[in-house]
């Protein structure tokens, strides 16, 4: 026995809403002939007839009456099966996975993910926030969809692409005496009390690599790892901090200024994911995304 044909289903449920051969052409736009076509297939395949005619009109029979919810059931789980497919193509549906540092999620991710919502939905966002190293590796072996980490980024299981850049500035008391300048250099700097992150990583090198330069000792009053801390820790008086002027910014009000810094200290953050295999097609919009807001 020959599987049922989904358009043969169509013609049925066509002739019971329509009552007639003609009008249930007209619906699915296709002939006569070929509504007759698909009926007889239909009902060689049950093995009994599903309509007699009546003035014209088909008439369904006790059978047909019979099968009429099973198969508007049925039509009803393929158009849903179709439009599943269809979001998903759209990238209208599905969860996303991302890691990002907490700084970057507070901050520009936060308008960049609230974009991508608008635009589909449905879609549903998974947010980590790790280490540098074990971004790193979750977005190398595919934990997370993808991820955004300060470059430069040489691990061999990541695919790079830079997206955003900016520089560090000073992030100093409302009340402190240097406030009022409109920019610090480092010898402004010399016997200030400081707070520093990310001891060990690239951006931190650097800082101390021009205060070496410069011949002007650190005063480090506290080390942290967040820019929200360093922030907090300059609001409470305890020191200026040479932060990342992207994620600052978010941090900024009245209890501190932030003024830039001098020399030019660069940070600059891009999308990762896996290089090991090729983007969703959700990834793909994400990162679509992304390329957008940022340029």
């Amino acid at each position: 026995m020959k599987d049922i044909n989904l358009k043969s289903l169509e013609a049925f449920q066509a002739i019971i809403q329509t009552g007639s051969a003609t009008a249930a052409a007209s619906e699915l736009g296709i002939t006569q002939s070929g509504v007759s076509r698909l009926l007889s297939a239909l009902e060689e395949h049950v093995g009994y007839q599903l309509f007699y005619r009546e003035k014209g009109r088909l008439i369904p029979s006790e059978e047909a009456l019979s099968l009429t919810k099973e198969i508007e059931l049925a039509l009803t789980s393929v158009e849903r099966v179709s439009l599943l497919a269809k979001n998903i193509f759209d990238s209208d549906l599905g969860n996303l996975k991302i890691v990002a540092p907490n700084s970057f999620i507070a901050g520009p991710l936060a308008d960049v993910i609230s974009g991508f919502i608008e635009k589909h939905p449905n879609v549903t966002i998974d947010l980590k926030t790790n280490s540098p190293a074990t971004a790193r590796e979750m977005v190398a072996h595919r934990s997370v969809d993808c991820g955004f980490i300060q470059f430069p980024e040489t691990h061999p299981g990541l695919s790079c692409v830079p997206l955003i850049q900016s520089n560090t500035v000073c992030a100093v008391p409302k009340s402190h005496p240097l406030a009022k300048r409109k920019r610090l250099k480092i010898e402004d700097l010399r016997g200030q009390d400081l707070i520093l992150l990310g001891k060990g990583r690239e951006s931190r090198m650097t800082i101390d690599e021009k205060f070496k330069a410069a011949r002007v000792p650190m005063k480090i009053k506290i080390e942290t790892q967040t820019v929200a801390i360093a922030c907090s820790f300059v609001k409470r008086s305890l020191g200026i901090a040479l932060v990342n002027g992207l994620l600052a910014e978010q941090y900024n009000d009245d209890g501190m200024v932030l003024l830039p810094f001098s020399p030019s200290i660069t940070h600059q953050y891009g999308f990762i994911s896996s290089a090991h295999a090729p983007m969703s097609r959700l990834t793909t919009a994400f990162y679509q995304h992304c390329l957008e807001y940022f340029n």
